[in-house]
This record gives structure tokens, C-alpha cells and sequence, in this order.
């Protein structure tokens, strides 16, 4: 078979982790190539010897121009989540390809799982659980402190931080946000820059897009305006927190603690990060839910569906309709 001809059935690259079941569903359809680990130059160039016209990927691990210049017969780039910063859209133009996105459909998984790591954190359940395992019943008795009248600071508010937002409401807590552009028909406080929210939060949570607009955006100075009192939550991306800041903020007791999702360099984890009682990890599962994972993978059938039928794309990524 040459690079110009099609197989039977249209070829898939997928290089991100599946669910089993998903696999093998998009192996009945699709001639799949099943790379989660990364591609090796080797595989590249074997790839380059055929025809593949649609890759699945997500945001993090995105697909650069070069990457999309060597597949012949590219027509198509699915991210198979909301986020797609990893994902060179202005390469994509250039070569007529389509991009689509899973927008909106884990948003609620995610709202949940942040103010999983703000109880958690703030009630210092990962530590007492580990205490009174190890027979410290009478010394782990401390007063912890809750989210209830606390202040949350959203970096974001879209619609993952609204949801936040509303949950948080049910705490009664004050809530703040920094955005772009200020949202006047939320109820809540908009702050002109994060520094100034953080300095007015006891939690703050980051949950902005990823990508070059955003990265570092909470660094030490954002830190120490939180304070030693202070959490940081990330569901976002982990470019948004400079790791490098957060890690000395920590040792220096600048703020309380932080839950991550996500980090930067994942799925690697800095040494450090693995030594301090308050920090709480999780491995970039925020999204994760079995409802949440159907629903992706809904999105996905029905994108590469129209595709290869020559319909519209039911979630094409709004830059590339502009």
C-alpha cells in the first residue's frame, strides 16, 4: 500500500490512553493505531508510509505542525476533551484541517473533584487518615479549618469555575474570580488580576484554558498574596502554577497547602512534592467519571462520523470557525 492510498477502512492514530472498551469500539470502525506511550522516530516514519487521515488527542499531549505535516492524508485532529492549547490550530489552518473538541462534557466530574481537594485539604484528611492508621488517635485531634464562610478565588470562570462556584455557594462561601473580561451577570466579585484575588482568597482555585496565555500565571508573588492560611487548588493545566514557586512557597510556609490535579511535566512528579504532608495528588483525573468518559467518547463517535460522511462537525474548536 502507497502513502496516496486509502485502506478499507479509514486509519485512526490515537495517542492518548484509552479505556479498553473504547478501544476496541473504535477498533471495529477504524484501521487503529494504538500509541499512548508517544511515537518513536522509528514508528513516525513508519506512519509516514501511509494513509491517515484522522489522529485523536487531548490538550495536553496536543499535535505540533510538524507532526501534522508528516501524516499523508491528514484531514482531521479530535481532542478527545474540552482542552486543545497543545494542539497547533494555526499549522492546522494552514494545511485545511479540521480540529474538534469535547466541550462542556466533563464539567461537573471536574467542579466535583475541586472541592474534593479543598475539603480534603482543608480538613486534612489524607494526613489524619494516615495517623490513625499508625495509632495517633489522641495527637491527630488538632482543629483543622473548613470551607464554610471561607473566600474562594476562581482564576476562571468559565464553564467548569461557574460550576465551582455554585458548589462552593452551598458552603456559604464569599466568592471572587479573576477573568479576561469581567462577567456581569454572575454574582460575584470580579478582581482585575489574580494577585489582588488571591490576596483576598482562602482557597484558591485555577481553572483557566492551559497554553502560552496562561502559563505561570500563579507564581510566588500570587503565592505569598494568598498566604499562610492560604490553599491552592489546580484542576486547570499545570503551566498554569509554576511548580518551582509553589514548591518553595511550601517549604517556606507561605501558604497551607495545595491540591493537584495536574502538574507540570506530568505524569512525572518532583521529588519534593511527594515529601510534604500538605500537598494532595491526584493523577490528572479531575474529568474522569464513567459518565463523563461516555460522553467523550460519544462526541468522538459523532465528530469522526460526520467527517467521514462529508457533514458538518458537530464540535469543531471555535478558532478554527472563525
Amino acid at each position: 500500500m502507497t502513502a496516496s492510498t486509502p485502506p478499507l477502512r479509514p486509519h485512526l492514530l490515537v495517542l492518548i490512553p484509552l479505556p479498553p472498551a473504547f478501544v476496541q469500539r473504535l477498533a471495529e470502525q477504524y484501521e487503529l493505531s494504538y500509541e499512548p506511550k508517544g511515537l518513536s522516530s522509528a514508528r513516525w516514519e513508519e506512519l509516514a508510509q501511509r494513509h491517515t487521515p484522522a489522529v485523536l488527542t487531548n490538550g495536553s499531549t496536543g499535535l505540533s505542525g510538524a507532526q501534522m505535516r508528516a501524516l499523508p492524508g491528514l484531514g482531521l485532529v479530535c481532542s478527545f476533551g474540552a482542552g486543545y492549547e497543545s494542539i497547533d490550530l494555526a499549522a492546522a489552518k494552514a494545511l485545511g484541517l479540521a480540529v474538534t473538541h469535547a466541550p462542556g462534557v466533563n464539567n461537573a466530574t471536574v467542579a466535583d473533584h475541586a472541592l474534593a481537594l479543598m475539603l480534603a485539604l482543608a480538613r486534612g484528611l489524607a494526613p489524619l487518615d494516615r495517623a490513625v492508621k499508625a495509632g495517633l488517635w489522641e495527637q491527630s485531634r488538632a482543629e483543622r479549618p473548613t470551607l464554610n464562610r471561607g473566600r474562594l478565588g476562581l482564576v476562571g470562570i468559565g464553564n467548569i469555575g461557574q460550576q465551582i462556584a455554585r458548589r462552593a455557594a452551598a458552603f456559604d462561601m464569599q466568592i471572587g474570580y479573576h477573568s479576561r473580561q469581567p462577567r456581569p451577570e454572575l454574582p460575584y466579585r470580579h478582581f482585575a488580576d489574580v494577585q489582588s484575588l488571591a490576596a483576598e482568597s482562602d482557597f484558591l482555585v485555577l481553572a483557566c484554558p492551559g497554553g502560552a496565555a496562561t502559563r505561570h500565571l500563579v507564581n510566588r508573588t500570587v503565592l505569598r498574596a494568598l498566604g499562610p492560611q492560604g490553599f491552592v487548588v489546580n484542576v486547570a493545566r499545570g503551566s498554569v502554577l509554576h511548580t518551582g514557586d509553589l514548591i518553595e512557597a511550601l517549604r517556606a510556609g507561605e501558604i497551607a497547602g495545595a491540591g493537584l490535579d495536574v502538574l507540570e511535566g506530568e505524569p512525572q512528579v518532583p521529588e519534593a512534592l511527594l515529601t510534604l504532608d500538605q500537598v494532595l495528588l491526584s493523577p490528572h483525573i479531575s474529568g474522569r467519571s464513567p459518565d463523563a468518559q461516555r460522553a467523550q467518547m460519544a462526541g468522538l463517535t459523532a465528530n469522526l462520523d460526520a467527517f467521514f460522511a462529508g457533514q458538518p462537525l458537530p464540535t469543531p474548536v471555535p478558532e478554527m470557525t472563525r
